[in-house]
């Protein structure tokens, strides 16, 4: 049965949709099926916000170090029902939320989104993934094309405006060391933290 909710490391992660407008050479579920406490997280269906906040009240939510939204799929494709869910669990919990994302939010709504997780989401992590567009193009093969790149730092940009704590991340074995260096200086630039997954 697909898990909704799961377990991993400290965290208590929801798996929102198994949608994603990239398809990472990388990506995990091409290799597993399942994640910490998940049999699977290949999801036969999206569970409602409903669903999802039945699954939360089995929990000992407040136990948890966070609340992240990351399944198999890119949670932002589903922006306003994981907003709708944040914002109950602020109303009954004292825990950090966090996105783990592909930082194409923006182009996915043809608009700036980010003010929306104001007040809702504490942290974000972006998949930087690769070096220039080119590179992340070849590697992700997102549905925009080599726009999607320049999509992504523009996310990050925009949406450390509005979430207390901004991190991008890159995978150590599917970029090499020059990669990972130009990745953690654009990092840099950008005033967010930086790390290898």
């Amino acid at each position: 049965m697909s898990s909704i909710v799961y377990d991993y490391g400290g965290g208590l992660y929801i798996n929102l949709t198994n949608r994603c407008p990239c398809a990472c050479e990388f990506c995990i579920k091409n290799f597993t099926d399942g994640l910490g406490s998940a049999d699977t997280l290949l999801l036969e269906k999206e569970p409602t916000v409903d669903e999802v906040l039945s699954e939360l009240k089995k929990r000992d939510v407040g136990a948890y170090d966070e609340v992240v939204f990351c399944g198999y799929g890119e949670p932002t494709e589903r922006l306003d029902d994981l907003l709708q869910i944040s914002r109950a669990i602020k109303t009954d919990f004292d825990v950090k939320i966090r996105i783990n994302t592909i930082g194409l939010a923006n182009l996915r709504f043809g608009e700036d989104v980010t003010p929306r997780m104001d007040g809702v989401i504490d942290a974000v992590n972006v998949s930087m993934n690769e070096a220039d567009a080119e590179k992340y193009t070849a590697l992700c093969h997102p549905e925009f094309g080599p726009a999607a790149y320049d999509a992504m730092l523009d996310f990050i940009a925009k949406v450390k405006k509005h979430v207390p704590v901004v991190t991008c991340s890159v995978v150590s074995g599917s970029l090499s060391r020059e990669s990972i260096e130009i990745c953690a200086a654009k990092a840099a630039e950008l005033g967010i933290g930086f790390r290898v997954r």
